[in-house]
């Protein structure tokens, strides 16, 4: 019988790499591949050892012998002439798995791959690449681990049945090294079944035997405030942070008493952070824009500071103070909410009809009152942020939105002037020199210097520190005015602590303001001891 008789598909299913001797060869990958097997199944016939081998096994099966295809193979290799396929030698074992041998191991290779069949003896050994990536974070070292647990054991040493929410806090600073406020929120994401007991075993299995102790303290931030099921923080998430905040800062024990204004300064502090921190302005607070942003370290600052007006970012008293009264200043029938022709009173008409109009359109940021034609207080506290430090990118961000008229990107010299005209009437009605567009657009040319001629970008404006001046020119006539004048006093005052940021300044002039201005109002009152009093806040 000839060999040319054998075929078709008794070809695929007689294929088996051990027949083949072609232990790199996984046979997942060749039943699947007819073209592949074939060409690999006539390379072997080719074979003079292979074609002798065939015409026996033909022999014994016509004389009705037993075959035993493995074991004449491995004879036929012995005993006839030495094949260059038959006795190559194994390719070197891996390092991950010495005990497994490369005949039975069913690794998956690219059929690019199989164009030779043979694999050098001298191969050198692999080397075993380290674990990089730990799905959980990887885990902390032993050293770390058991200095960890040494302040476990001295804390919980006198608690054997664990601690009290109010018996937190030491473990939250000494342990954790987190500030103390974060207290109660860790307590309770620990406390899952809300017994009001946290266990040494419950919390070393929390933070000690988990990835926590590795991580940076933003990430630690993040993992406890989020929600479980959120990659992201809400606003809402930072509620339980500022209410222990309020209840245990000695700065703030003064609002004991008025827990709506506590209300109050919470949603205020949690706005000002999402304003500077939040840039998509999803109200999604990613790991990665916290890890961006200083909110930790100010965190921290305020968790060592007794004196809570101190610390400008985010938690001064002081400012809250500020936003808040004029709010309530705009707000005539204090129902919480503001429309056009209450805030085209701030700053003493400062502001014109077309970029209030513009901000009512909700453009720079939809309001989230809910209600036709009404800004409510979160609204206005991006408003009056932006207004009054027009040098920060949220408030470029803010204020480009509301000139780019046709939301292109870009701003061009027609959308400058339709702000300006308004400008230009109101220098008329006060009797002030007017200064023609032309000249204008010279002048925000040349402090802007645009990468390309005909149009600015919110790029552009970035790249320049006088770009909330532009802004002031085209909508805000008092400091327009102010900044043709320059000055020289607010000039030197800049110079002399460049750290303090436009709204810094502001919020402390009015801050003293108010304050005199609070005084005064009672001594007219016939309340003498307010004149003894230093300037705080009457709430």
């Amino acid at each position: 019988m000839d060999i040319d008789t054998v075929g078709g598909n008794d070809v695929v299913s007689y294929l088996d790499p051990e027949l083949l001797h072609l232990p790199e060869v996984s046979s997942f990958e060749l039943k699947p591949t007819t073209q592949i097997a074939e060409e690999l199944f006539s390379q072997w016939l080719s074979q003079p050892d292979t074609s002798r081998l065939v015409k026996s096994l033909i022999r014994d099966a016509k004389a009705g012998l037993p075959i035993n295809a493995h074991g004449i193979s491995s004879s036929a290799g012995a005993g006839g002439g030495s094949s260059s396929l038959t006795n190559v030698s194994p390719p070197p074992l891996s390092p991950r798995s010495s005990c497994v041998s490369p005949r039975t191991s069913k690794q998956k290779i690219s059929p690019f791959s199989l164009g030779s069949t043979r694999k050098l003896a001298t191969e050198p050994a692999q080397e075993a690449i380290p674990q990089f990536y730990f799905q959980h974070g990887r885990p902390p070292a032993n050293e770390l681990k058991e200095q960890c647990l040494s302040r476990i054991n001295l804390l919980f040493n006198n608690n054997l049945d664990g601690l009290h929410i109010d018996e937190f806090k030491l473990v939250t600073r000494e342990v954790c090294k987190l500030p103390s406020f974060f207290s109660s929120a860790l307590f309770r994401r620990i406390d899952v079944e809300c017994y009001g007991i946290v266990t040494r075993d419950a919390f070393l299995k929390y933070w000690a035997e988990s990835s926590m102790l590795t991580m940076d303290m933003a990430t630690q931030v993040f993992e406890i405030l989020k929600q479980p099921n959120r990659r992201y923080l809400t606003k809402a998430d930072f509620k339980p942070v500022l209410e222990e905040l309020l209840a245990t800062h000695p700065g703030l024990e003064f609002l004991q008493g008025t827990p709506e204004f506590q209300e109050k300064y919470a949603e205020t502090v949690i706005y000002r952070i999402f304003y500077y921190i939040n840039r998509s302005g999803n109200g999604r607070l990613t790991l990665r824009e916290l890890k961006r942003s200083n909110l930790i370290f100010v965190m921290q600052q305020v968790d060592e500071e007794e004196e809570i007006n101190k610390i400008l970012r985010y938690f001064s008293y002081e400012h809250f103070y500020v936003i808040y009264c004029k709010f309530w200043e705009l707000d005539t029938d204090h129902d919480y909410l503001l429309d056009r022709e209450n805030l085209i009173r701030y700053g003493n008409h400062c502001l014109t009809y077309r970029i209030v109009d513009r901000i009512f359109s909700q453009v720079p940021k939809k309001f989230s009152s809910n209600v036709e034609g009404k800004m409510s207080y979160e609204d206005f506290v991006y408003f009056i942020l932006a207004e009054e430090d027009k040098s920060s990118e949220p408030s470029l961000e803010y204020w480009f939105k509301c000139i780019d008229l046709d939301g292109n990107g870009v701003l061009t010299s027609s959308e400058l002037q339709y702000f300006y005209e308004e400008q230009l009437h109101r220098m008329s009605c006060m009797s002030q020199e007017p200064v023609l567009f032309e000249d204008i657009l010279c002048q925000i040319v040349d402090m802007i210097s645009p990468e390309r001629e005909g149009y600015i970008t919110l790029h552009d404006l970035k790249r320049s520190k006088l770009s909330g001046n532009i802004f002031n020119i085209l909508f805000n006539l008092n400091k327009f005015m102010a900044f043709e004048s320059r000055d020289p006093f607010l000039i030197h005052q800049e110079r002399e602590d460049p750290t303090l940021t436009e709204w810094d300044r502001f919020a402390h002039r009015e801050y003293v303001r108010l304050s005199m201005e609070e005084d005064s109002e009672a001594a007219s009152n016939g309340n003498v001891e307010s004149w003894e009093e230093s300037l705080e806040a009457p709430f």
